[in-house]
């Protein structure tokens, strides 16, 4: 049986003082002065973690390296006794025995990276957040029709619905709630720090299939998202965000010269998509 070892907290704030506060509070409920690791990429450094718990280590970025390098940075740090990692995003709660039960889905199965939970809102609404990798024909068809036709095939097939109450593999976990083996995240370097936000989950995943690796999606676990908690006023910009490393993942996945085309035609859906939202 593989051994994961101790688990630690991994997050990214910006402005996120009252919902790290929620965040901690929650950990301690399952891992009792567990270790965490807090990245601040704000410019003003928080006020909470310059007198935070001593069980929380802080690491100040105003230099806002992005998720996935501010998370790189956090795990860089842990020591190397840790050999889970919970990656979370600063307005996640987390119910009891919640890390538990997802160190224990690892634990028992030697050929998974990255277990994640069944993400809900505060409604209680399930967010799709085990999702097939995003192919050609799936990605302009979400891209082209999910504002129009929320409930069209494509879109469907990428958020995986029909599945969402079913433990099962997938192609990408979401970076707002996952646990990853250490060994396997750093294997394949972590987060491509080239996607400032957005895309990096989904391109985690996907590299950790490439290297033959599984993630597993775990509903039996729930967790709390709020959500957009310091972006929810920039809006634009976030779309923005979204469509361009949309864009660099499928540069990456089709990087052939004769896939020029597809990638042309990808960007076109894109831009429609973004035109359609606004």
């Amino acid at each position: 049986m593989s051994q994961v070892g101790s688990v630690a907290l991994v997050t990214v704030a910006f402005n996120s003082d009252q919902a790290l506060q929620t965040l901690v509070a929650s950990w301690n409920t399952n891992q009792p002065n567990g270790t965490v690791v807090v990245v601040d990429n704000a410019p003003t450094a928080s006020e909470w973690l310059a007198s935070a718990p001593p069980q929380v280590q802080a690491i100040f970025r105003p230099d806002n390296p992005g998720y996935g390098g501010a998370i790189n940075a956090a795990v860089a740090a842990l020591p190397a006794s840790v050999e889970s990692i919970l990656i979370c995003n600063p307005d996640v709660e987390l119910s009891p025995g919640s890390v538990e039960r997802l160190v224990e889905s690892l634990r028992e199965q030697p050929g998974v990276a990255a277990v994640g939970p069944r993400i809900v809102d505060e409604t209680g609404a399930t967010y799709p957040s085990a999702r097939a990798v995003p192919s050609l024909g799936i990605g302009v068809g979400h891209a082209l029709l999910h504002h129009v036709w929320p409930r069209n095939p494509w879109t469907r097939a990428y958020h995986a619905r029909n599945e969402a109450t079913a433990a099962r593999p997938c192609g990408w976990l979401s970076g707002a709630c996952l646990l990853v083996r250490r060994r396997a995240f750093e294997s394949i370097g972590g987060f491509d720090e080239r996607y400032f936000m957005y895309f990096e989950d989904v391109d985690l995943g996907y590299r950790l299939g490439l290297a033959g690796w599984i993630n597993w999606y775990e509903p039996s676990v729930s967790v709390v998202h709020t959500g957009a908690h310091s972006t929810r006023n920039l809006a634009r910009v976030m779309r923005a965000a979204h469509h361009e490393s949309a864009k660099r993942f499928i540069r990456a996945r089709y990087p052939h010269w004769w896939q020029a085309p597809l990638r042309g035609f990808v960007t076109w859906a894109l831009e429609a998509r973004k035109r359609l939202g606004r």
